[in-house]
């Protein structure tokens, strides 16, 4: 099966998730209030930043069950209970590290209304408790990814990330807006998500075969998986930091403002996710010539699919936030979310060139590149926040997503590839962003220049697509217009 057909599952499981969150962003903000919201973002961040104490194996163990691929089931039984043993410790460990760390944050640190303060303690050990769930989850879908069953992955994702954004609505709508319902919900909806990945990786994973560990097996593991662990540990790092100075410098609503739209852009994420999880085991069984032609035909087709819906986004963004949460917050945040979406733009092609490095064993060098933009991202961003508030924030992000897609393009393949085709995307970007950002929405100059950028950037995504996929998405387009 082809890694087009893989992606095209992701694609669509992770669509249908994000509709879900689409719809139900604004009913949350409707029934707890923005605050809250953004007391919930933060936590959600603070539980993504933990899953460190993965250490890297979910990966580690689709990379090794992708090399397995014509090994004996009970090899690859050794390999997954291996990783599910280091992980469900070390899960009990992350959990007892979040709880105190929140705690010192959430009471001592977080700018927010005193009488929310006791409710967002009181829900810490939740909290605490969703990460060795999480973090045991990582392993089972690593396993899964490298017996490439995406369908069955996507099938579970689709489900759980559904209970997971209704039973707490449901609970506030229902009961009651307290924090500690809303986590108990979302924990409900990831123990069921638990239970049907174990069922799945006992069917197409390890068969039946009974708990067998070898040190030899985790060594193998941890040495993949330490320099995966260690990248997640920085990037989680740069990717949250800017969320809880925010908080603590401008206050919790400042985070509500400044996560909405960011929850828009990282939409653009789910294209290379969808993208980077099916070539990941491909890749991982291909030789190095391989590799490099399945890297650079992604490229090609991610900057093809992104660049109409991000320059589409820019422009649009004000407006669709008035109707999608209110001119208040479309106002005051518009302007972060273009630059957001640009940014994000580049952190999905730099998919590509990650994807390179870890399927050919060198996360190692993943690792030192995040190293290497600390300094420059902290100082970027105290610059940012210190001069333009929320909009400096924003801007010290894109200035790292665009050191990180330069650096891991030249350590992956010595160069930008296609370099040209993303210099002239940049551009067209850049335009969409100066005509957002200066010409007032709805006036005639506005909707001609936005419809001639929709013809450009259509235009030159058409023109830079790879040749065999522009000719199946005609040939698809044709078959259902002629069956209208």
């Amino acid at each position: 099966m082809s890694v087009g057909r893989f992606a095209s599952y992701n694609l669509v499981a992770s669509l249908l998730i994000q509709m879900i969150a689409l719809v139900t962003v604004p009913l949350y903000i409707s029934l707890i209030g923005l605050e809250r919201f953004g007391v919930l973002s933060l936590a959600w961040v603070l539980l993504g930043s933990f899953g460190l104490f993965d250490l890297g194996l979910g990966r580690a163990t689709a990379f090794r069950i992708a090399a397995q691929k014509v090994a004996e089931p009970a090899e690859r039984a050794i390999t997954f209970w291996s990783a599910l043993a280091v992980n469900g410790a070390m899960g009990f460990v992350g959990a007892l590290a979040l709880w105190l760390a929140g705690r010192w944050f959430f009471q001592h640190k977080f700018d927010v209304d005193e009488a929310l303060r006791p409710e967002i303690i009181e829900a810490l050990p939740l909290l605490a408790a969703a990460l060795p769930i999480a973090i045991v989850a990582g392993v089972l879908t690593g396993s899964l990814q490298g017996r490439e069953k995406f369908l069955s992955i996507n099938k579970v994702s689709v489900t759980s990330t559904t209970l997971f954004q209704l039973l707490p609505l449901s609970i506030a709508w229902l009961y009651s807006s307290k924090i500690i319902y809303l986590l108990a919900g979302a924990l409900i909806a990831r123990l069921i998500a638990l239970i049907v990945l174990s069922n799945e990786c006992r069917k197409e994973v390890f068969g039946g075969h009974p708990v067998r560990v070898k040190r030899e097996a985790m060594r193998d593991l941890l040495g993949f998986g330490g320099w995966v662990s260690l990248n997640a540990l920085i990037g989680s790092f740069l990717s949250i930091f800017d969320r809880f100075a925010i908080g603590a410098i401008l206050g919790a609503k400042a985070v509500g403002y400044y996560a909405v739209p960011m929850q828009l852009a990282k939409k653009l994420t789910i294209v290379p996710t969808s993208l980077g999880s099916a070539m990941f085991p491909r890749m991982a069984a291909s030789d190095a010539d391989q590799s490099d032609r399945i890297a650079h035909k992604a490229m090609l087709t991610l900057n093809a699919a992104l660049l109409p819906i991000t320059a589409g986004a820019v422009v649009l963004l004000e407006p669709f936030m008035t109707l999608w949460v209110g001119r208040d917050i479309a106002v005051a945040a518009a302007t972060t979310g273009r630059v957001l979406f640009i940014g994000y733009w580049l952190s999905a092609l730099t998919i590509v060139p990650f994807t390179r490095l870890q399927s050919s064993g060198r996360p190692r060098i993943v690792t030192i590149i995040l190293l290497l933009q600390l300094p420059f991202y902290m100082a970027a961003l105290w610059y940012g926040m210190k001069n333009f508030g929320l909009l400096g924030c924003a801007l010290a992000m894109a200035f790292r997503f665009l050191m990180d897609f330069l650096m891991q393009c030249w350590a992956a393949n010595r160069g930008v590839p296609s370099f040209g085709t993303i210099s002239v995307s940049a551009f067209i970007l850049g335009a969409c962003l100066i005509v957002a950002s200066l010409v007032p929405v709805y006036t005639p100059l506005w909707w001609l220049l936005s419809v001639l950028l929709a013809i450009l950037s259509c235009g030159y995504a058409y023109k830079t697509c790879p040749p065999d996929l522009s000719k199946t998405a005609i040939g698809w387009f044709r078959k259902r217009v002629g069956r209208a």
